[in-house]
């Protein structure tokens, strides 16, 4: 892997979280190729689960305190206790597992706890990025890219709860729009071949009448 590319202040332009970031980088993307963005989502994603899974606690530990002498008090809560953990727990490692991966030739979503799943975007194929944040998103730091491409409708139309949302915006901007920041290159991340030089006009000399 290459070392990551610097910004115009000097420092790094990759935005790596964590070594689960890291070991998708090395997975999935080619050899030699930079990494710009290698994040998962914020922690305020698992705010829903949370929400979902607390009044199944609760309960389940209601039940199991109630009466430990009912064994089927004592089972309802049980059970309603593993399907509660059960179903934070996969949420959570789902958060873990998923990392939304930018590079100069293509945007990456890997998601999936047992099957895993990778979803990729060329750079090419995207026209046009909408970087949103709500009122709770301004407070904590996350935001949500809206990205249209060319073509049929994509899996990365809609990326939530990014982290770090102003850098992240930076990050992105300096990707898309290279020349401005001294950055040139083609919409493949490579430098831009310089134009061709002019040709010289050169003349001919008439051709002559053939006399009847």
């Amino acid at each position: 892997m290459t070392q990551p590319r610097r910004s115009a202040d000097g420092e790094p332009r990759t935005l790596y979280e964590g070594r689960r970031a890291r070991k998708d980088v090395a997975k999935y993307l080619l050899p030699g190729e930079d990494v710009i963005i290698a994040t998962r989502r914020h922690w305020a994603s698992l705010a829903e689960p949370v929400a979902k899974s607390l009044p199944l606690l609760v309960v389940g530990f209601w039940l199991l305190l109630l009466d430990p002498s009912n064994h089927l008090s004592s089972a309802a809560g049980l059970i309603l206790l593993v399907i509660g953990l059960g179903y934070l727990g996969l949420r959570v490692a789902e958060w873990y597992m998923r990392h939304f991966i930018v590079s100069p030739r293509r945007m990456l979503l890997t998601s999936g706890v047992i099957v895993r799943t990778v979803t990729l975007l060329p750079r090419r194929r995207i026209t046009d990025l909408t970087w949103q944040e709500t009122a709770f998103g301004q407070l904590l730091g996350y935001g949500t890219f809206r990205i249209e491409s060319a073509g049929q409708h994509q899996a990365l139309s809609e990326v939530t709860f990014l982290p770090r949302a102003d850098v992240l915006y930076r990050k992105i901007s300096e990707l898309l729009f290279p020349g401005d920041n001294g950055d040139g290159g083609d919409e493949m991340g490579d430098e831009e071949p310089r134009p061709p030089r002019p040709v010289a006009r050169q003349d001919t000399e008439p051709i002559p009448r053939r006399e009847p």
